[in-house]
C-alpha cells in the first residue's frame, strides 16, 4: 500500500474552517457527494483541532479508494510562507468506496470529540495525537526510506 501526503496551510494564512473546507475538497471533490456532506458535517469538531495546532506533526489519515492519504496542515510562518504547502488534487478519490478517516486530537480532548464525531459519523474517528504509527505504517515508512536510498559509491563512479 502506497502513502500519498498533502500539507495545508491553515492558521493565520486560513481560519480553521476554511483549511478544513481545503481538506474536505481534497479528500472528497465532489461537493454533492456523500463523503463531501458527511466530511463537512464535522467541521465545528475538527476545526477546533485544527485551532489547537493537532495536525502540526499529527495527519489526518484518510484510507479507501487508493493509497493512504496522510494530511497536515501548516501554522505560523510556515503557512505564511508556504514553501511546503502541498494542496493539489489527490490522483484518487479516496472517499469514492468505503473510507474512513482518523484526526489527530489531543488526549484530554478525546472524550468529547469522539462523542461529537460519532453524532455525525460512523467512519470519522478520532486518536490520540501522540499515538505512534502502526506496525503497517511503520513497514511502509521503512520500506520509502530504504528504496530511496542512494548507492553512493555507484552514484559517484561516472
Amino acid at each position: 500500500m502506497s502513502v500519498v501526503s498533502r500539507k495545508v496551510r491553515a492558521t493565520p494564512v486560513r481560519s480553521s474552517s476554511e483549511a478544513w473546507k481545503v481538506i474536505a475538497l481534497l479528500l472528497a471533490p465532489d461537493e454533492s457527494s456523500e463523503a463531501h456532506v458527511e466530511l463537512m458535517s464535522v467541521d465545528g469538531t475538527v476545526s477546533s483541532l485544527i485551532s489547537s495546532d493537532a495536525m502540526k506533526d499529527s495527519a489526518v489519515v484518510c484510507t479507501g479508494s487508493g493509497p493512504r492519504v496522510r494530511l497536515y496542515c501548516l501554522y505560523g510562518e510556515d503557512a505564511i510562507t508556504g514553501d511546503d504547502a502541498s494542496e493539489s488534487s489527490l490522483q484518487q478519490c479516496p472517499t469514492e468506496d468505503d473510507w474512513e478517516l482518523s484526526v489527530p486530537c489531543p488526549a484530554n480532548d478525546l472524550d468529547w470529540v469522539n462523542r461529537s464525531l460519532k453524532e455525525k459519523s460512523k467512519r470519522i474517528k478520532a486518536r490520540d495525537l501522540s499515538e505512534r504509527l502502526g506496525p503497517k505504517d511503520e513497514e511502509m515508512k521503512k520500506s520509502s526510506q530504504a528504496s530511496a536510498t542512494v548507492n553512493t559509491e555507484a552514484f559517484l563512479r561516472s
